[in-house]
C-alpha cells in the first residue's frame, strides 16, 4: 500500500509523460505480483464496487476527528473531494503498517456482505493505521471515484517498456474483460491468456481532428471519405460459433444488442468487424438521444425494438477467417469487408450490416461542401482516412482524421455557480446557464471548460461579490454575465424545465460585448431544437 500510495502521488504531482511511465515501470519492477495487476484495473477505470455508503464514511470520520456535521459539510465543499476531505479531517497517526494493495481491495470488497458493525470496525481501524498519503488513496478506494493523472496509453507504454513487449501486443491483451483478483500480469499478457479469451475485441484506432486546411492534406484520391457518424463505436466478434458485441469503452452489449443475435449463423468463425451501433428506421438513421433510449434500460422491451432498431454501419475489417489483418491496407481491409457482407447479405438480405458509405468528392472545395452538409444526415461531421493506412492502436496522428462540423451555439446567462474539484476546489468553475422565458432565466445547461484560467479566476472573484444565495456547495448569482455555449446535439426532454437537453456544452466564449437581456430564449432553443432533429439547416 505504501508503494501504491507513493506512485499514486508522483504521478498526480507531474505532468510529464515520461516521468509517468517511469515511475510506473519502477512501480512494476518492486511491486508483488497481485499488486501490480490490481494498479493496472485501478488506474484503467476497473474499479470493485463501493461497500460503504458515504453517510457511514461521514459518521465514522466525524466519530474520530470530533469534527460537526456542519463543519464536515464545509469543508468538502471547500476540497470538492470526499475522499481527500475526511484524510485531511482524520486525526494523523504517529505510527502506520504497511499492508499488500491486493489484501486491502479483497478485504473492501468482502464488506458488502458484512453488517454495519463490522464495516465500522474494519474502516476506523485502517484509518488509524495508514499515514497521509495512504489514507488519501485509502478512501480513494473506498468511495470508488479513483481518478487520476493516467491515459491508458501511458499505462501500455509502461508495461511495453517493463515487459519488452511490443505497444499493439500489450493494447490488445489488455483489451475486454479481465479480472485482477488471483491473476498477475505476467499470466494476463502472454500470447496463451490471449489466445484462450475468444471474446477480446482489437484495440481501437481513433482519429485526431483535423485543425489545417484539408488540402494540406495532400491530393483528394488519397483518402477515402466517410460521414462521422453519432452512435456507438463497436466491434461486433464471431469466434467458436459465438456472437460479442463490444463498445469502444469496452462494455459486452451483446444482450443489449439483440438484433445482432443472428450475426453468429451469418458471418464466419474469426470475424471481427469495426463499426457504429445506430438506431434506423424507415431506411434512415435516427439521432443520437434515440439510442440512449435503448442503452439507458436494464432490458430491452418489445417497443424499444420497434421504436428504436439498431443496425451497424460497418467501417473495417479487424479479423477475417481468424488472421489479424490490421497490417493490411485500408483498400484492402474495406475491399474484403465489401465481400463478406455482399456474401452474407446475398443469403440474409435483412441482416443489420450496412457498409459505410463513401462520399465521393473531387476536389478538396466538394468535401468542404459534404461536411457543411453532415446534420442533414444526423452526423458530426466527416472522417478522412488514408487509403494506405494499416489499422493502428489509439488515437494516432497522420492517417485518420475527424473534420467534425462547427458546434451548435446559444448565448445564456450566468445564473448557478459551485466550485470545481481537484484543483480547481477553490474556485467556482462549475456554472449553470438559463435562456429567457418571458421575464424568467430558465435554466437549460450546466458547463465547466472552456474558459482560460484568467477567465476563471476572474469569473471566480465576480461570483464571490455577486452571489445573491447559498444552497450548500451551490450559489445564485446576480444574473449579468453572458456566454456563448456551444454543444454537439439537442434533443427533447422532459426532465428540464427548458424541455431540452444539450449534448456536450461548453463555453466558447465570455460575451462580454452583450446584455443580459440579449441573451437567446426558450424559443430559440427549441426552433434549434426542431432544425436539428428534422436534419435541415446547419
Amino acid at each position: 500500500m505504501k508503494a501504491f500510495s507513493e506512485l499514486f502521488t508522483n504521478i498526480d504531482e507531474t505532468t510529464s509523460t515520461n516521468e509517468k511511465i517511469d515511475a510506473l515501470v519502477a512501480y512494476f519492477a518492486k511491486a508483488d505480483p497481485q499488486d501490480a495487476i490490481w494498479c493496472v484495473a485501478l488506474l484503467s477505470g476497473r474499479r470493485p464496487k463501493r461497500t460503504v455508503k458515504t453517510n457511514e464514511l461521514w459518521e465514522w470520520s466525524g466519530e474520530l476527528s470530533g469534527l460537526p456535521v456542519w463543519l464536515q459539510a464545509e469543508s468538502y465543499h471547500i476540497v470538492g473531494d470526499l475522499a481527500e476531505t475526511i484524510s485531511l479531517i482524520l486525526p494523523k497517526n504517529t505510527s502506520t503498517n504497511d499492508y499488500a494493495l491486493h489484501e486491502i481491495i479483497e478485504t473492501i470488497a468482502e464488506l458488502a456482505n458484512k453488517d454495519e458493525p463490522q464495516r465500522k470496525e474494519y474502516i476506523t481501524g485502517m484509518w488509524q493505521q495508514l499515514d497521509q498519503q495512504e489514507l488519501f488513496v485509502f478512501n480513494k478506494l473506498i468511495t470508488g471515484g479513483f481518478r487520476v493523472g493516467v491515459s491508458d496509453k501511458i499505462i501500455i507504454k509502461a508495461l511495453a517498456k517493463h515487459y519488452h513487449i511490443d505497444e499493439n501486443i500489450v493494447a490488445h491483451r489488455l483489451t475486454g474483460s479481465w479480472e485482477a483478483r488471483n491473476n498477475t500480469l505476467t499470466s494476463l499478457l502472454s500470447s496463451e491468456s490471449s489466445a484462450t479469451d475468444i471474446s477480446k475485441p482489437y484495440p481501437f484506432y481513433l482519429a485526431y481532428p483535423l485543425e489545417v486546411a484539408p488540402a494540406e492534406l495532400g491530393a483528394v484520391d488519397e483518402w477515402f471519405i466517410e460521414r462521422k457518424y453519432d452512435g456507438i463505436r463497436g466491434q461486433v466478434i464471431v469466434r467458436d460459433n459465438t456472437l460479442f458485441a463490444w463498445s469502444r469503452g469496452e462494455d459486452l452489449l451483446t444482450e443489449k444488442f439483440v438484433e445482432f443475435k443472428d450475426l453468429v449463423q451469418s458471418l464466419p468463425n474469426g470475424t471481427v468487424i469495426d463499426g457504429e451501433m445506430l438506431p434506423m428506421k424507415d431506411g434512415a438513421y435516427l439521432p443520437f438521444h434515440v439510442m440512449q433510449t435503448r442503452i439507458g434500460r436494464k432490458n430491452v422491451t418489445k417497443k424499444a425494438l420497434q421504436e428504436a432498431p439498431l443496425v451497424m454501419v460497418c467501417y473495417d475489417l479487424l479479423e477475417h477467417n481468424g488472421t489479424d489483418i490490421r497490417h493490411l491496407s485500408l483498400a484492402e481491409r474495406r475491399k474484403m469487408l465489401e465481400d463478406l457482407l455482399n456474401a452474407v447479405k446475398t443469403i440474409q438480405p435483412e441482416l443489420p450490416l450496412h457498409i459505410s458509405p463513401l462520399v465521393n468528392c473531387t476536389t478538396w472545395d466538394e468535401v468542404t461542401a459534404e461536411r457543411l452538409r453532415s446534420r442533414e444526415y444526423n452526423c458530426e461531421g466527416l472522417m478522412l482516412k488514408r487509403k494506405t493506412s494499416e489499422y493502428k492502436t489509439g488515437r494516432r496522428r497522420g492517417d485518420w482524421w475527424k473534420w467534425k462540423v462547427d458546434p451548435l451555439s446559444i448565448d445564456g446567462v450566468l445564473i448557478y455557480a459551485q466550485r470545481g474539484r481537484g484543483r480547481r476546489a477553490d474556485l467556482y468553475t462549475d456554472y449553470t446557464f438559463g435562456v429567457w422565458d418571458g421575464d424568467t432565466l430558465v435554466p437549460f445547461c450546466k458547463a465547466y471548460s472552456g474558459l482560460t484560467d484568467k477567465e476563471m479566476a476572474e469569473a471566480d472573484a465576480w461570483i464571490k461579490k455577486h452571489t445573491l444565495e447559498k444552497f450548500g456547495p451551490v450559489r445564485t448569482v446576480t444574473p449579468e454575465l453572458v456566454f456563448e455555449i456551444g454543444f454537439e446535439g439537442i434533443n427533447p426532454s422532459p426532465r428540464h424545465k427548458s424541455g431540452v437537453a444539450l449534448r456536450f456544452p461548453r463555453i466558447l466564449r465570455w460575451r462580454k460585448d452583450k446584455a443580459t437581456a440579449d441573451a437567446n430564449t426558450k424559443e430559440d432553443l427549441l426552433t434549434l431544437l426542431k432544425i436539428y432533429t428534422t436534419g435541415t439547416g446547419t
